[in-house]
């Protein structure tokens, strides 16, 4: 199979990094644009030392970010790694252009537009495509994504509560009305930019909640919790900021539905991921440093008889499963590849 040409827009934040890493590794793929408005005209290798072990990407002149200079370079896939409110300007003209578009901000994760406005603050700039753009989350919409050419990957956060939670939706297993999520991220999640409260001496040796009581996240999280629950799910959701540059551990406080046991929920998660390559179930607590700079989601559960309790565990690697790992595992589905083609070892 020939090689597949694709750009990446944002290549220089800490996601496009990732993305620059996983798809210099990934057998089927030719980087042939990485746009980066700060780096436009400089080579990877040199701006950026951690780029410059990956030969098929070093000598790559980061490009002024536009939609003309991808078309030029010939793409036929791009990942979009901006902030959310910039993403629909590439959108909108590259798939005019034919081009496959997987987009790592949350500009196409929701389905209503004023939902969008409510949670983001700004008019959705390209309603048209909500209901078109598929949620990227691989383990549960892999037909979609197969043949999708819009696809939203979801956030860190959300991947992290979705995948423990949907089986367990999807077989009413859990109280609705109970569901509390406590959520741990380094702060590579907050992206690139300099924010005061984001330096090392803000962060280091600390630890506090953030976003709370409504979260960006939350939107798209309950949205895709009340699709398989089939009613309308509501989640109480504390964020918070980890001393540390990446890595992402979530806990999940449920009520069981009547003589639903830990044993249950475990095989639910087994049947549903037994064929999924990235989700492992184990016995032990999830630790991040177990999952960093994989593509990995681990899961586990306890159960807390005294307070009535199913306690539900994940990590995951935020830049990675949560971002650029999960983007190029739906790339692999959209393009026919194998799913973990540049995601392993």
């Amino acid at each position: 199979m020939a090689q597949k040409y694709v750009g990446i827009v944002g290549a220089s934040g800490y996601s496009g990094q990732e993305l620059c890493a996983l798809l210099a590794r990934h057998c089927d793929v030719k980087v042939v644009a990485m746009t980066s408005r700060q780096y436009a005209g400089k080579v990877a290798g040199s701006v950026l030392p951690r780029l410059a072990r990956y030969e098929k990407i070093a000598s790559n002149r980061f490009l002024p970010p536009s939609v003309a200079a991808l078309i030029d370079a010939g793409v036929e896939a791009v990942f979009l790694a901006l902030p959310h409110g910039l993403a629909a300007q590439f959108v909108v003209p590259l798939l005019e252009a034919g081009v496959q578009v997987i987009d790592t901000s949350a500009d196409f994760r929701l389905r209503d537009g004023s939902l969008y406005q409510e949670f983001y603050g700004m008019q959705h700039p390209a309603p048209h495509l909500l209901l078109e753009a598929v949620y990227g989350l691989p383990e549960w919409r892999a037909n979609e994504i197969r043949s999708a050419r819009l696809v939203a990957c979801p956030g860190c956060y959300p991947t992290s509560i979705l995948l423990p939670l949907l089986p367990l939706l999807a077989r009413k297993f859990l109280q609705l009305d109970c569901l509390c999520v406590a959520s741990a991220s380094g702060v590579s999640g907050a992206g690139r930019k300099p924010e005061i409260p984001l330096l090392f001496g803000e962060c280091n040796e600390s630890f506090r909640a953030y976003g709370a009581p409504q979260h960006r996240h939350l939107a798209e999280i309950e949205q895709e919790l009340s699709l398989v629950s089939g009613e309308e799910t509501h989640v109480c959701f504390v964020p918070h900021l980890l001393p540390a540059h990446r890595g992402l551990h979530t806990t999940i406080f449920s009520v069981p539905s009547k003589d639903v046991d830990a044993t249950q929920i475990r095989l639910a998660w087994e049947e549903d991921y037994t064929r999924c390559p990235f989700v492992r179930v184990g016995a032990v607590f999830p630790d991040t440093k177990h999952v960093n700079g994989t593509n990995f989601c681990n899961l586990a559960i306890r159960t807390d008889p005294h307070a009535g309790k199913l306690l539900l565990f994940s990590a995951i690697d935020n830049l990675v499963k949560g971002s650029a790992g999960q983007a190029v595992q739906c790339f692999n589905l959209m393009s026919g590849f194998l799913e973990t083609e540049g995601l392993l070892p």
